[in-house]
């Protein structure tokens, strides 16, 4: 049974705006994980969900305008500033939640997971009713940014779309003897962290926490090299419970008290921007921003395609960017042989890349066009991965090439697209250029 949730206010927000019947309801029983690399198996469909809800906030955020330059009046800026600066806050959060499911994942023994499906994610990569799509900034958006984040045990419904969607077949619970993970059920991002306590309780319990907590120190991401006082180290019991207490709490609440926590300031968001709305008609803080794509995926999905080609070329910059920024991410978590001040490189330039590269980056495609197929519409950016993450050696030299040769390719792309580049967009881009070769540097430096 859930936690009982705190009474909703008849005249607040959350009642005003979002389509709650009122109550708090049963949820899904837990999953059962039955043996370690079900739990592995389960950590890493985590990751990936952490991943891809950051991508949806930064994308929202991205899809904002920025300044009367775009038609909005003062207070209208003040407001949307404040939004991008909210959502890009919970991004970050995000970002330390993907951070705590490495840990737990390394101290049970297993490599990291950053990798992850491309929007428009494959059927069945989750159950029906968690889904993922990379929304501009808006009333559905921050509707299906806040179901996602609901308490568990709150009932409330999905945008239209996505909450009309059936289950397929129930996804069943682990048989007492089978041996091959899948995905099972679960109804909000809480309840399959709560399976993942459970299991981890259970897990201990059979084979004793020394016998389950078998990965090394050196594996684990904490405040030193990131700049989160949440990122604690999980080497047993105690800290693997800390870790997921503050996965959920910062997500939808601490055991019901949601006012602080994502889906509290989501619900204020979307409050205030409906007020707006409502005092005028024509208030409209969002560019007109399309989920585009570089090529076509493998997948065979349709989507659009950027035909403008410089709009392309910054658009692969910006996926290479966070490509490698990934790819140093992982080596972090796998390190072998790095120094203390290594690691903290590794860290450093990956957070660097995120706010010097990313985020430019990120604000600058969304004003760009995507073709003459798509008059007036921008690049919303897919945040697109073309390759695995984390095939680099264990061998120290050899990775540390890779990598530093990836960002100085990087580089000379990001040149080549300031040198093309129209005046509109120059200074930003110049910036970026300049900002991975530093990085790149840094990276030579300490390896």
């Amino acid at each position: 049974m859930a936690e009982p949730l705190q009474p909703i206010d008849p005249e607040g927000p959350l009642a005003h705006v979002m389509e709650v019947r009122g109550e708090a309801v049963e949820s899904h029983g837990r999953m059962v994980i039955a043996h370690r690399e079900a739990l592995i198996y389960t950590l890493g469909k985590a990751a990936e969900l952490e991943h891809l809800v950051m991508c949806q906030y930064v994308y929202a955020a991205f899809s904002l305008k920025e300044s009367e330059k775009e038609g909005l009046s003062p207070d209208a800026t003040a407001a949307v500033k404040r939004w991008r600066r909210d959502l890009l806050e919970i991004a970050e959060q995000e970002m330390l939640h993907l951070a705590l499911v490495q840990n737990l994942l390394a101290a049970v023994g297993a490599a990291p997971r950053l990798a992850r499906p491309n929007v428009p994610l494959p059927p069945r990569a989750y159950p029906a009713g968690v889904q993922i799509a990379l929304l501009p900034f808006g009333e559905p958006a921050l509707r299906h940014f806040a179901y996602l984040e609901r308490p568990d045990g709150m009932d409330m419904q999905d945008i239209e779309g996505f909450s009309a969607l059936e289950k397929a077949a129930e996804l069943p619970h682990a048989e007492e003897d089978e041996i091959g993970p899948h995905m099972q059920d679960f109804d909000t991002i809480g309840n399959l962290y709560r399976s993942i306590e459970d299991g981890l309780g259970e897990l201990a319990g059979r084979i004793g926490e020394p016998g389950l907590f078998i990965g090394p120190e050196r594996a684990q991401a904490t405040a030193e090299h990131f700049r989160w006082e949440e990122l604690v180290p999980v080497t047993d019991l105690a800290s693997a419970h800390t870790a997921i207490d503050t996965i959920v709490e910062q997500g939808e609440g601490a055991r019901g008290d949601w006012h602080d926590a994502h889906f509290g300031r989501l619900i204020r968001i979307l409050d205030e921007y409906l007020a707006m709305r409502e005092a005028d008609p024509s208030f409209d803080p969002t560019r007109p921003v399309l989920l585009a794509h570089v090529r076509a995926p493998a997948s065979g999905q349709e989507v659009t395609l950027i035909t403008d080609h410089f709009s392309a070329r910054v658009a692969d910059l910006l996926n290479a960017v966070y490509e490698v920024l990934l790819q140093m991410l992982s080596r972090y978590f796998t390190n072998s042989g790095e120094t203390p001040q290594q690691l903290s490189t590794l860290a450093d330039v990956a957070v660097g890349l995120m706010y010097a590269a990313v985020k430019p980056l990120g604000s600058l495609v969304t004003r760009m066009p995507i073709g003459p197929e798509q008059p007036g519409r921008t690049v919303g950016p897919a945040f697109e991965l073309f390759y695995d993450v984390d095939y680099l050696l264990p061998h120290r030299e050899a990775a540390w090439t890779i990598m530093e040769e990836r960002l100085r390719e990087i580089a000379d792309l990001a040149t080549r697209c300031r040198d093309a580049c129209p005046p509109l967009f120059l200074p930003p881009l110049a910036r970026v250029t300049d900002a991975l070769r530093a990085q790149a540097d840094r990276l030579a430096e300490a390896g």
